[in-house]
């Protein structure tokens, strides 16, 4: 007898961690708004420091690459395997797209996180060519990490378009 996808152990844990993952970023990411919102000085340093915008894009990231994009991945891995009644690809791809993610996520966030504050603090002692030095290499670094969450869309995309497609579908 063929195990369906939603009795493989592996499978829903994987699938479930990527809800907690939404969930714990979606709190996080929330948590962050109300205080950019809610303190004036810190809302002042982000809207007027140089380079303080760059914590307002972590925040985005937070919202978006991490929470949302979270929860559709756990709900096309739910889905999806149900509608053309196979077994996910890959559990390692699932798994590979999960740590990936995670990993380039957090350092996008950390990244852009550290880049803004530097770039804030330096900006009220140093001229802007030297602001711009500063923050130069953490925003590469961010770039680095915004790469792996770009793989790990691809490895996932990958994945659902070969749980998806057979070889026998495409003939």
């Amino acid at each position: 007898m063929v195990q369906q996808p939603w009795e493989d152990e592996e499978y829903v844990k994987y699938t479930l961690w990527f809800i907690f993952a939404c969930v714990i970023y979606s709190m996080i990411g929330f948590s962050w708004g109300a205080l950019m919102g809610g303190i004036h000085e810190f809302r002042h340093f982000v809207d007027h420091r140089m380079h303080g915008n760059l914590i307002v894009r972590a925040h985005t990231h937070i919202n978006l690459l991490c929470w949302v994009e979270m929860a559709i991945f756990a709900a096309i891995y739910y889905i999806v395997p149900r509608l053309v009644k196979r077994p996910i690809y890959s559990m390692k791809l699932v798994k590979w797209h999960f740590w990936v993610h995670n990993l380039g996520l957090i350092g996008m966030v950390v990244f852009f996180t550290v880049a803004g504050v530097a770039g804030g603090i330096a900006s009220e002692h140093v001229t802007p060519v030297e602001v711009e030095a500063i923050v130069r290499p953490w925003l590469a670094t961010m770039g680095i990490f915004g790469t792996l969450v770009l793989v790990a869309n691809f490895i996932w995309a990958y994945n659902i378009f070969k749980t998806c497609y057979s070889k026998e579908d495409l003939t």
